[in-house]
């Protein structure tokens, strides 16, 4: 059996450019605003023990300038995700203006700041403003910084009293501030890229699980399809050809029945066998759909039963139904797949039924099996009429669809001579080509 491979469709990938366009939820929201206060609460212990041990407000009095600078530090971030970047220019902000002014807060505005900075990486999804944003803020740190340190070190009588010792103390000291500083920053730049590089893994992990579970799905509905047309093509087949043979020959032994009750009780007989056959028929294939799981012969699609040892009775039955059928082999045998046996005992069943339904009360029909050592080819010929209106119905259908389930050509077509061919040719793997191919 042949199969025709689409193929493969490229993976959809996320552009980098692509927004994620996440969306700030009500827990979101809840649980910055919980940071936000839990921080605002830091800061007040914060301010009140470096007020008591005086180790770095000179002044207690100014303690009330560091809580309003901590306002500005901390309860901006309640609102962090929906507008990072003002959030921390916000932060950034009061930081340099409390320092500037010696009213910091100095432990707690150093984390808020950090989150602040965090947040641009993670959550603008245009990463050209989210960069440009974070450098402006960075820039604008070691420009104050620099301003600080120069302010400092041209102030002498502060360094002569606060750094005993020359200028040296004073450099090395706010050169530790740069060090850290720029580690601090550069640390919450990269850790926000980090953030928002995971939250468009986790975004591409779920797409991935969308299509796959969309995937599944069609596939599934396409199984059933495929299932619920393999069931139709049997039943089609079974039935149009025993209850076509049952109605003939009802038919001709109620015409005969009281002038030849002989030929009657022959007829009858046919329908009775017909009968029976189509019960046994439908009786295995109910079985096998009942036993779907453990019966690979429902995996190719038909009983394993029906071969072509078995179209000299096929022959039979058709002869004895009212219309004479010839087989002929032509060729050696060749050992032939039981998949296309299957379809090609089918075919002949059909075009049979076909040539009995439509060729008229004289017409004859002949089957030829022709073997070759590469191929196998079913004809079907029958004189009679041909219903040149007709469309192509389920019968025809059933029949392309078990030439190309088997890798074959089928070809349908009238004869000029009258009546119909139906012609099917199967590729077979030659004995010489499968032993000399490795796999």
């Amino acid at each position: 059996m042949t199969a025709t491979t689409a193929p493969a469709e490229p993976e959809a990938e996320i552009d980098e450019s692509e927004p994620l366009n996440r969306r700030v939820t009500p827990r979101d929201l809840r649980k910055d605003a919980i940071l936000a206060v839990a921080l605002f609460g830091a800061a007040i212990v914060s301010i009140a023990l470096t007020a008591v041990s005086g180790a770095y407000l000179t002044e207690p009095e100014n303690a009330g300038w560091s809580l309003l600078a901590s306002v500005f530090m901390t309860l901006p971030l309640a609102l962090r995700r929906r507008f990072p970047v003002t959030v921390a220019a916000v932060i950034c902000t009061a930081y340099f203006v409390a320092t500037s002014f010696q009213v910091p807060e100095i432990y707690v505005s150093q984390v808020t700041m950090f989150i602040g900075m965090f947040t641009i990486g993670a959550w603008v999804d245009d990463r050209r403003r989210a960069a440009l944003a974070r450098v402006v803020i960075i820039v604008g740190m070691f420009v104050w910084l620099l301003v600080t340190t120069f302010v400092g070190a041209t102030d002498t009588e502060a360094l002569q009293e606060n750094f005993p010792g020359g200028l040296s103390p004073y450099i090395a000291y706010m050169l530790l501030m740069w060090l850290i500083n720029a580690a601090y920053f550069g640390g919450a730049y990269y850790m926000g890229n980090r953030a928002y590089a995971a939250a468009r893994d986790r975004a591409v992990l779920q797409r991935r699980t969308r299509e796959l579970e969309e995937e599944r799905e069609l596939t599934a509905a396409q199984a059933v399809a495929l299932d619920r047309v393999r069931i139709a093509r049997e039943l089609h087949d079974v039935v149009a050809h025993h209850v076509s043979a049952m109605g003939v020959q009802a038919g001709a032994a109620r015409t005969v029945i009281e002038r030849d009750p002989e030929a009657a009780r022959r007829a009858l007989s046919v329908v009775e066998q017909s009968a029976r056959s189509a019960i046994a028929e439908l009786r295995h294939l109910l079985d096998t759909l009942r036993s779907l799981d453990g019966d690979p012969d429902f995996a190719v699609g038909a009983p394993s039963t029906l071969t072509l040892e078995g179209l000299p009775a096929l022959a039979e039955v058709m002869t004895a139904s009212g219309t004479p059928t010839r087989h002929v082999v032509v060729g050696d045998p060749v050992p032939v797949p039981d998949l296309v046996q299957v379809n090609l005992y089918r075919i002949a069943q059909e075009a049979l039924t076909n040539a009995r339904r439509h060729g008229g009360p004289d017409a004859r029909a002949e089957m030829r099996v022709r073997y070759t050592p590469d191929t196998v080819e079913l004809e079907v010929v029958n004189t009679g009429r041909v219903a040149l209106d007709a469309r192509p119905g389920l019968g025809q259908l059933g029949m392309r669809e078990r030439a190309i389930a088997s890798g074959g050509q089928l070809e349908l077509r009238p004869r000029e001579q009258g009546g119909y061919l139906v012609r099917v040719t199967v590729p077979l793997a030659s004995p010489v080509t499968a032993e000399e191919d490795p796999s």
